[in-house]
């Protein structure tokens, strides 16, 4: 029992030997809106002790981490971050110096790679018989191939620049998926491992939940990519290194491509068991994620409208971005443009690339806006929004102005 193992780990607080399996297993046992009273005044008690424990910062730092996410239904700070539980990741920073903007694809490669394997373990493991975690609901084999053949679509591009791909040889979908998986495993370090065992607290028992929850993981770990991104295109224009803004504008667009069987993933969730957990994910929303909606400030200044709907004001840090005056491709693009620096062929160049990134993120969110409508139909959203009607009314938002995308919005349109 957790909280045995609790009373026992508080006679003598070592933050490295916190339970915290035992703890997990509480939570995944019951689902996190439903964990014990007595639990949580346990972990309420341990996260009042932190700032006097004595150990290694980083072992204190992820302790209370690690309770703030757990302990975020009674504190009333519950989420789309905290859902999500990702501070446990460890993303890169959205504030990260643009500096390190070539090595972010490899650092989210591996975190996606990652998230997407141990999605696949856990349904293998079901398959299998060997796991008795979140029960209810449980998918047919059918579905778990499509998951798995899905699931290994979205890994591996990434997969191959880790150089991993190619043990991946089999011609069985499922155990392609158990070849990749094993792969991943023996290549992650014992704090990447950490990471994953504890950024899983889903609210209820339902089997799907768990791979909503490492699917709306990765989407996130692709938000920080392109955020990386895309600064380092604005901060090349803004140096007039056309070839550098296109790269990395390229390189945001490739990322979203690549994301794209992760919704066919989601696509194979069971109604049922999707509509069951969501009614206790009531104030954790998509329209909260941080990263989308700096991507969104990133590519052009939000019109006055948006930056004054509920999509920014449930974000207020990046709507403080906003009104502080935070640079954008938009801007970038046209400043060099019209400054004469560039030559025909350079402003074609990165004109080019950012309509690839507009339609790409058009696709995007018209593919999101279709998959929320077979899920829930006319229900509303879970972050206080109107649900599906919302999405309908922002997919077709232009995501620049300095070039013209009508011919990708389109098609979108007609898809």
């Amino acid at each position: 029992m957790a909280t045995a193992e609790l009373a026992s780990w508080v006679q003598e607080p070592d933050p490295g030997r916190f339970p915290y399996d035992a703890v997990v297993r509480a939570y995944q046992r019951v689902g996190k809106h439903f964990v014990s009273k007595e639990l949580l005044e346990q972990l309420t008690a341990v996260r009042d002790r932190l700032p006097a424990m004595r150990g290694p910062w980083p072992e204190v730092r992820a302790l209370a981490a690690f309770l703030d996410t757990a302990l975020d239904k009674p504190d009333g700070r519950y989420d789309y971050p905290t859902y999500l539980a990702l501070p446990m990741l460890e993303l890169p920073g959205l504030d990260e110096p643009v500096a390190t903007a070539p090595f972010a694809r490899s650092r989210c490669d591996r975190l996606s790679v990652q998230l997407i394997a141990d999605s696949l373990d856990f349904e293998l493991a079901a398959l299998d018989g060997l796991s008795m975690r979140l029960g209810e609901l449980r998918p047919s084999d059918d579905l778990v191939v499509k998951r798995c053949k899905h699931g290994l679509r979205a890994v591996m591009p990434a997969l191959t620049r880790m150089s991993l791909a190619r043990g991946v040889t089999s011609d069985d979908t499922v155990d392609r998926a158990r070849q990749m998986r094993s792969l991943v495993r023996a290549d992650m370090a014992l704090a990447e491992r950490r990471a994953m065992d504890l950024s899983i607290l889903p609210v209820y028992v339902s089997h799907d939940e768990y791979m909503f929850l490492r699917v709306l993981q990765t989407f996130e770990t692709t938000f920080v990519l392109l955020t990386m991104h895309l600064r380092a295109a604005i901060d090349a224009l803004a140096g007039r290194r056309t070839g550098e803004a296109v790269h990395f504008i390229a390189g945001a667009e490739e990322s979203l491509r690549e994301s794209a069987p992760l919704f066919s993933m989601l696509a194979t969730m069971q109604i049922d068991s999707f509509r069951t957990f969501r009614e206790y994910t009531e104030g954790a929303s998509a329209i909260q994620s941080r990263g989308y909606k700096l991507v969104e400030a990133l590519c052009r200044t939000p019109d006055a409208e948006r930056a004054d709907s509920p999509a920014f004001t449930s974000v207020p840090e990046i709507r403080e971005r906003l009104a502080g005056g935070q640079p954008n491709l938009d801007d970038a693009y046209r400043e060099a443009r019209n400054s004469g620096d560039l030559d025909e062929a350079e402003r074609a160049r990165v004109g080019a690339a950012m309509r690839a990134f507009a339609g790409a993120l058009q696709r995007w969110r018209g593919t999101h806006y279709r998959l929320a409508v077979r899920m829930l139909g006319e229900a509303t959203g879970t972050g206080y929004t109107e649900g599906t009607p919302y999405l309908a009314a922002v997919r077709d938002i232009p995501v620049f102005h300095q070039v013209s995308h009508a011919e990708d919005e389109a098609k979108v349109r007609t898809r």
